[in-house]
This record gives C-alpha cells, structure tokens and sequence, in this order.
C-alpha cells in the first residue's frame, strides 16, 4: 500500500472511529456539591464552555420566568455578574441566582415596599420620642422644601421604594437642623436592588474583590441599581464553599447568613452532647455593631463547660469560634471534636447541616415567617426554574 492510500485508509478509519464513539464536549469549572445533582438525583452539568457569550446570554434569557420584562438587560447582568465572580454557566447556578431574585423582588430593580409612608412616620415619631425633640418641631420641619422641590411630607406620602427612601434620608440629613441629631446614625434601607443584598456585605466584598463597574457615587448606590444588586446577590448566593448536599440550606444562609445552616448543625451536636438546648440560630458569638463582643455567648459558655473533654482552652475555643463566618470552622479542632464527641454520646452520625430557626422581623414584613419559610419558598421557585430549563433542553 502507497503512502497516501495508507492515508486515505487511515482518514477513514478515525473518521469512522469518531462517528461511533462519543465525543465530550469541554466544559467549565466543575458545580459545588448542592449543585452538582438536580432534585431527584440526576446529575447537573456545566454549559460548555464553547459557548460564546451571546449563546450564554441566550439561554439565560430563556431561563426567566415568562413574566420578565427586558429579557435581554437581566440576562446580560446576570451573565457580567457571573463572568466576573467566576462562577460556573450552568442552568443550576443561574437557576439558584433567579429564584432568590424571583422571591424578593419579581425582578423589579428597585421594588416597592407596601405601607412604607406608614413606616417612615411611625420610624420618625419613635426616634422624636427618643431624642426629646417636639412632634410640632417635626411637623414644622416636613413642610419645608426639599431638594427635588417637593416638600418633605409630600416625598414622604409618595414613597414607593427603598430608593426612593435612601435618596429622602440622605437629603433630611443634611438639610434638617436636627437632621443628623434625629438621623444620622439610622437609615432604614440595609438592603436594596433586586436581590435585596445588604449594603454591609458590598462594602465587605469590595475589601476582599474589587468592584468590576465604575461607581458613578457611591457603592451604596450601586446596590440599588440592577447590574450592582445582580453581581452582589450573586456572590452572596454562590461565590462561597458552601458545605451542604442540598442547595435549600444555601437559600436558609442567604437569608440568616453565610454558614449559619452549617453553624446550626454544630449547634444541635453540641446540645446534645451537652445535654442542654440551644438557641438553633447559626450564631455561635455574641455580636454588638457587628463585631463580636467580648461576653461570651450561649454557646461559648456551654464549650467552656466541656472544655475538659475537647482538651481546649477558653482562648482556644474563642480562637475557633472567630471563625465562624467562614469555610475555616468546618475544618478547626473544635468544630471536628464537638462532633466526634456528640456521635459518641449518642451512637449517631450527627448532620452537618440543619435549618436554621429564626423569625424574620422587618418593619416590612407584617405576618409570621421564617428562614425556614424563606428558604422553601426560594427552593420551589428553583425547581420551577430547572423545569423550565428541561422544557429548553438545557
């Protein structure tokens, strides 16, 4: 046989060998565990990394639920978001991202609040009362002009949104005579956008990775638009290694805080190893303006009272429990050896993750719910998502 017909005979034979075999198409980075399988047990898999940008975007838009207006916009702002987190194209993660956004929002940037007139008035009354300033001088006060012309009782009665509200406390503070006295240390806005992200966790994340849009403002401003509240809610969502087989317990964490279902659990072990209750709410120190304080909490106290048996010392203990905001407590001496020592006090394996129990107050919320409820709730409106992505073939 010549040269080229062994060629030719070979070109045959891989082209052959290629029409039966499968070929794998190269994908992205690899999903978390909570993730990685879809309710009921199939696996999940990454979009191929082939995509180009617009076919990203065009699958994502086809991910929304029908009612969604400017299917485009959303789609390029989760897609940015996305890109520049670095998470993973997949329907389950953009599924995990539009379902908390479907659940506070219905996709609306900046949504309205119902009854917020009512609640700036009663907020006002309260902290007049507080700091002994007349209700006459406050009623004096809103009449005046504000800023946009309008005066401060008819912005007040016309309020929608937290925006709205954001843009009325910034104006009173500095232009009432008791603006800051009455003001300056309360806004009631501590989460804005689509996602409803907290103010204090984007100036967190700017600290540790830079904001990829410029800031026209403020980074608080920022947060109330689409494109800042969708790349922020996005990372509180899923840019964190989150230790759980079931992405409901990342929908408990995105509402009672990163790790609290993880801290739940050890919450629970130590109970029962110590035989006590505890207060199964994810926090596991004792907090003042957002920074731990130095009493110890309840579960401190209950550690210190075993801390013979885990063979650690008061520093050591409050050393670990500093850590209770990130991935490093899983893997401390005293989360490992509260669970050793709880599963040989009761023979069990003992769960890593559990719900945490928590009612949700807010000025906004006006009947009894729950993490618990938050995290179900946001749980449904996924599925329904990866519904529609089976129904696109995605």
């Amino acid at each position: 046989m010549t040269f080229l017909r062994r060629c030719a005979a070979s070109l045959l034979l891989s082209t052959l060998l290629v029409g039966c075999a499968t070929v794998e198409v190269p994908t992205g980075p690899q999903l978390p565990p909570d993730l990685a399988r879809r309710p009921g047990g199939n696996p999940a898999q990454p979009w191929p990394a082939t995509l180009d940008e617009a076919d990203v975007r065009d699958r994502i838009a086809r991910l929304l639920p029908g009612t969604v207006k400017d299917r485009p916009g959303w789609a390029l702002d989760l897609y940015m978001a996305f890109a520049y987190l670095k998470i993973p194209h997949a329907s389950e993660t953009y599924c995990a991202t539009m379902a908390v956004i479907e659940q506070e929002s219905s996709f609306q940037a900046d949504p309205a609040v119902p009854g917020l007139p009512g609640i700036v008035h009663k907020e006002l009354d309260r902290r007049a009362d507080k700091y002994g300033i007349p209700k006459l001088l406050i009623s004096a006060a809103m009449l005046k002009t504000s800023p946009d012309g309008r005066s401060y009782d008819e912005r007040i009665d016309a309020l929608k949104t937290e925006k709205q509200l954001d843009t009325l406390f910034q104006d009173m503070i500095g232009e009432l005579p008791f603006g800051k006295q009455l003001l300056a240390d309360y806004n009631p806005v501590h989460t804005a956008g689509p996602m409803q992200v907290s103010v204090a966790f984007a100036e967190q994340h700017v600290q540790q990775r830079p904001y990829p849009y410029p800031i026209a403002k403020t980074l608080r401003d920022e947060v109330f638009t689409r494109r800042g509240g969708l790349y922020f809610g996005s990372a509180i969502v899923l840019d964190y290694p989150a230790p759980y087989d079931d992405v409901v317990f990342r929908f408990a964490d995105f509402n009672a805080g990163r790790y609290a279902s993880r801290n739940v659990a050890f919450q629970a072990a130590l109970g029962r190893y110590a035989g006590k209750a505890l207060t199964l709410d994810g926090d596991l120190l004792r907090y003042e303006d957002g920074k731990p304080a130095d009493a110890p909490s309840q579960v401190e106290t209950m550690l210190r009272s075993v801390s013979g048996a885990l063979r650690m010392s008061a520093p050591e203990i409050r050393r670990d429990l500093l850590l209770e905001k990130s991935a490093g407590f899983g893997q401390s001496p005293l989360y490992q050896r509260v669970f050793v020592l709880a599963e040989q006090a009761t023979g069990t394996p003992m769960p890593r993750q559990a719900m945490p129990n928590i009612d949700l107050k807010s000025p906004k919320i006006v009947r009894k719910l729950t993490t618990e409820w938050f995290a179900r709730r946001v749980d449904e409106r996924y599925r329904k998502c990866l519904a529609r992505a089976d129904a696109a073939s995605l």
